[in-house]
């Protein structure tokens, strides 16, 4: 008769690797609370984020192992603790969040703010602590996106309470001012602004901060960098020629500005009829593959265009929290997951350097 010891148990699955971190999971210490009663076996596995791409690999491995020592019940719980991606020194800030992913744009109408909102929604969905900041002042669509209206109050230590929906916490302009009204503010406002947001919100503890930011290389991205650690950049383009060549002056602002870039995503990808099937590429096909591969940089998935994309944006219900996703959630929940794993890794490393300006 086998008899399971607990040093048997964290030896086989010493065996078991983070597909994504290349190590085992006892070394990232990610297996907790084992308990044993005869050949019956129960621990918790605690992943890096809860958006584990990689989750049903980790798992079947780790049943493997063990019952290759006799294991016949196996019960694993599933946590997640967040790594911070940026050297906790760095985040002076904003010392309660974690991860800082902003998304960018080189152009407008290419779907930035679709994928931020749904990004967010789909992180949290996962079980993440999850922040939402719109930082396009002048054409803030995010509370209409999000499907969230009212202002702000302050909380008990006189700091800004952000909207909540869909389980993310939301900050805008747009709850400040009448609706209609046009923000029309130069630079040193916009930045100031957004400063404001970072630094007189109350924010709490959060495992991710998607930060929108508008089109173009401009105040609003500099004063980012310069305010915050930023965890990793997505950049957001469509196939389309001209939108490649904007995407392009984005990327090289990010890294002469030393933001990772955690990839870039390709929206409004081909259409398939709903009715007869065919497929047609509006806005060229590739384009977003080609550009990742001639630059170096992740090619994060293609989203393809789905009318439930903009009917959810109208009514405030992104496309990853509709009752019935189509086929744009399910990519969008591919890339957050995408996204979510390449922060785990750059936390793992620690490759993720504190910012400057050159």
């Amino acid at each position: 008769m086998i008899v399971l010891t607990e040093d048997a148990i964290h030896a086989a699955l010493r065996t078991v690797q983070e597909p994504e971190l290349g190590r085992d999971i006892e070394t990232l210490n990610m297996v907790k609370n084992v308990a044993i009663d005869g050949s019956r076996v129960a621990f918790t596995i605690e992943l890096t984020t809860p958006a584990c791409p990689l989750k049903d690999e980790i798992e079947g491995n780790a049943r493997a192992a063990l019952r290759g020592i006799g294991a016949e019940t196996i019960e694993i719980t599933w946590g997640a603790m967040v790594r911070r991606a940026s050297p906790a020194q760095a985040q002076q800030l904003l010392p309660g969040v974690k991860n800082i992913i902003a998304v960018v744009s080189g152009k407008g109408g290419v779907g930035k703010s679709t994928v931020s909102v749904n990004l967010a929604v789909a992180l949290a969905q996962a079980g993440a602590s999850v922040g939402l900041l719109d930082a396009d002042i002048t054409g803030p669509n995010i509370p209409l996106m999000m499907g969230v209206e009212g202002q702000p109050k302050a909380s008990p230590n006189n700091k800004i309470t952000p909207l909540e929906r869909h389980g993310v916490k939301v900050i805008s302009i747009q709850f400040f001012v009448p609706e209609g009204q046009p923000v029309v503010w130069r630079g040193p406002l916009i930045g100031g602004a957004i400063q404001q947001f970072l630094r007189d919100v109350e924010w709490g503890d959060l495992d991710y901060l998607v930060v929108d930011l508008p089109p173009g290389t401009s105040d609003a991205q500099l004063t980012l960098a310069q305010a915050v650690p930023i965890s990793g950049a997505v950049l957001v383009t469509t196939p389309q020629e001209v939108a490649l060549l904007d995407v392009t002056k984005a990327l090289a602002m990010l890294r002469r500005m030393n933001v990772p870039i955690t990839g870039i995503v390709e929206n409004m990808g081909a259409f398939v009829c709903g009715h007869c099937g065919e497929v047609t590429e509006i806005f060229g096909r590739g384009g977003g593959e080609r550009f990742a591969r001639e630059h170096g940089i992740d090619y994060l998935g293609s989203v393809p265009l789905d009318v439930t994309v903009r009917q959810g944006a109208d009514v405030g219900i992104p496309a990853v929290a509709q009752r019935e996703p189509g086929p744009a959630a399910r990519a969008l929940v591919d890339i957050a997951q995408q996204i979510a794993a390449r922060m785990s890794v750059a936390a793992a490393r620690n490759e993720a350097p504190v910012l400057s300006i050159s």
